[in-house]
């Protein structure tokens, strides 16, 4: 069973990250927060897909439902002060 720390260490280790963050206790159903520089540029539907790219087969075998939030560094800066 999969956990939410092995979770997060697959997208850091697919996907230049500043922060991941990744929460669920049940193996199959998480919630993750992704900031990286990589998502500048791209929409939100881009943004997950690199995350998608970057857990490869799990999203398949694995992980039964991920909720996603992304963030280009500075989005998260000014999400975290307000």
């Amino acid at each position: 069973m999969l956990t939410a720390l092995e979770l997060k260490n697959y997208i850091a280790n697919g996907l230049a990250c500043d922060h991941a963050e990744v929460l669920g206790d049940d193996g199959q159903h998480f919630e993750a927060v992704v900031v990286s520089p990589l998502f500048a540029g791209k929409t939100l539907v881009q943004q997950h897909q690199q995350v998608y790219q970057a857990l490869g087969d799990r999203m398949r075998s694995e992980i039964h439902a991920l909720s996603l939030q992304t963030f280009t560094p500075e989005a998260w800066a000014k999400s975290i002060t307000q």
